[in-house]
């Protein structure tokens, strides 16, 4: 690549990245002052400036700004914002409460449950629908890819909103986060078996020996790295010197390794920044230096550039019957009757009472942003069509958007008291 030519890709990503970070900045600020999580306004921001608003009214400054220039740096740019996303998600929350036998058997029954019935519902809707949504797919390779995208909770998403409600350290929060971890940790797996199916190259040992490649993953980072990286943080002292460029090195290092490690098994990068996560959350004070620091620069730099690439595959212009909007809504209805109906069964049986029950049917509806993750996989596996994308992209906004002024009315309801 010539110099001109770098400096000519450098203008159009730099023009790119002012106008998603403002833009991201806007969509948190209009969506906080509606009661929103600031989440949800960048998610919707993020489709208003691909073709289903700015590229409708203006295609020819939409073509300049988002389709001169290729997409590999925002593609990157997005992809490591998530990795770095995970690991403060992974921070933030009370982890010690799983130390309690009932919240264990709470965190495996929801997770099994909201696994199970959205799963099964998604198989016989995608089976069903394939021929008519998705019609140049392969019909099974179709229903697989559907019960997985229903099956998924947006842990990232939740994370950020249960922060933003400041309802981290209470144990209705970590048995969401808990449960929605494995839920999406079975949900990369899933997609990395439909993802083998499609390709005609899967191998039933092969897949058996990921799986529990991952699982060793996890107790060696809880039982051998864990105590290592502990020492070293308590020594690096953040709570009085903060976030020195050593320590904030080391992080990352440690950071980058593990999501390449979790790659290498087989299952997505973020799955090894969260267990980063994991392993320091009752680092308090570093979690703190973390939030106030290079946090809040993930959050207003990053994250928004996931949406907007995501936004910049959605047209919600394809869907231009009443047909079409009444598939969107029969999706959106099964799905959220499957991860709601099923997280408030289990929470039940599991002796939740009827309101903690209901906040953790909510908190797993939450799909987000690990759903925008599967959804971009299936479009570039084909195994859904644009207008397929398009139904299931406005199913994980809708079920977003209907957390939070859902659990700010039912968690007072279960004793917790929520920020302002």
């Amino acid at each position: 690549m010539t110099v001109q030519k770098q400096e000519l890709l450098l203008y159009f990503t730099l023009l790119e990245l002012a106008v998603i970070v403002i833009a991201g900045r806007l969509g948190d600020w209009v969506a906080r002052g509606l009661g929103q999580s600031g989440v949800v306004g960048q998610i919707l921001i993020g489709i208003l400036l691909g073709p289903s608003l700015f590229g409708l009214i203006s295609p020819g400054a939409f073509d300049y700004l988002f389709r001169t220039a290729p997409p590999e740096p925002m593609q990157i740019l997005s992809s490591l914002g998530l990795v770095l996303l995970m690991f403060q998600i992974g921070m933030e929350f009370e982890f010690a409460h799983l130390t309690e036998r009932a919240n264990r058997r709470a965190v495996l029954s929801v997770a099994g449950i909201c696994l199970a019935i959205p799963f099964i519902l998604g198989v016989g809707f995608g089976y069903v629908v394939a021929p008519v949504l998705s019609p140049s797919a392969n019909r099974l390779h179709s229903a697989l890819f559907v019960a997985t995208a229903f099956s998924i909770t947006a842990l990232p998403v939740l994370g950020r909103m249960l922060i933003e409600l400041d309802v981290t350290h209470t144990v209705l929060a970590v048995i969401a986060v808990s449960a929605a971890a494995i839920n999406d940790v079975v949900g990369w797996l899933l997609l990395a078996l439909i993802t083998a199916i499609t390709a005609g190259d899967f191998n039933g040992g092969g897949y058996g020996l990921r799986v529990a490649l991952v699982a060793v993953y996890a107790l060696i980072c809880l039982i051998a790295v864990r105590p290592l990286v502990k020492a070293g943080v308590r020594r690096a002292n953040p709570g009085e010197r903060g976030l020195s460029a050593n320590l904030i090195g080391a992080l990352l290092a440690l950071v980058f390794l593990s999501a390449i490690a979790t790659y290498q098994l087989g299952i997505f990068a973020v799955f090894g920044s969260f267990m980063m996560g994991v392993i320091l959350f009752d680092e308090r004070e570093l979690v703190q230096a973390w939030r106030d620091t290079t946090g809040r620069f993930v959050n207003v730099f990053f994250l928004p550039i996931f949406f907007t690439y995501t936004g910049l595959r959605t047209s919600i212009g394809s869907l231009s019957s009443a047909a079409d909007w009444a598939w969107c809504a029969l999706t959106l209805g099964l799905a959220c009757a499957g991860k709601f109906g099923g997280a408030y069964l289990a929470a039940r049986l599991a002796g939740r009472t009827h309101a903690e029950s209901t906040s953790l049917g909510y908190m797993m509806n939450t799909r987000g942003l690990m759903e925008l993750v599967v959804l971009n996989v299936g479009y570039d596996l084909g195994v859904i069509s644009p207008r397929m994308f398009t139904i299931l992209v406005i199913m994980a906004v809708l079920s977003t958007a209907i957390t939070i002024p859902a659990l700010r009315r039912y968690l007072p309801r279960a004793g917790i008291a929520l920020a302002a």
